[in-house]
């Protein structure tokens, strides 16, 4: 399993409009062979502060599979204008401890 992980910085203002955006754009997501699931947090200290993390089946399920999809073009509409400054997407694996 890998976690993507992104910190988004929506625009002031646009909090409400991105929220319902996001959860149009949910559908989207889960629709992806490989998805596993995801999670949006709202930061509690700062305005326009979110986390976003998603769970695939492997790193290119996102990369490949959700990236190079039409669904992904449909997103990028949906969403990408929140953001500023555009944000970083990183992936974890899992350690064992």
């Amino acid at each position: 399993m890998i976690l993507e992980a992104v910190m988004l910085h929506v625009k002031p203002g646009m909090e409400s409009e991105f929220e319902s955006s996001f959860k149009t754009a949910s559908k989207i997501i889960s629709s992806i062979k490989g998805y596993l699931s995801h999670e949006l947090h709202r930061c509690i200290e700062v305005n326009g502060k979110y986390l976003l993390l998603v769970r695939w089946e492997t790193l290119e399920s996102h990369t490949v599979e959700f990236r190079s999809s039409a669904d992904y073009q449909e997103w990028k509409k949906l969403l990408h204008h929140f953001y500023e400054p555009f944000p970083t997407v990183e992936h974890f694996e899992a350690v064992e401890i």
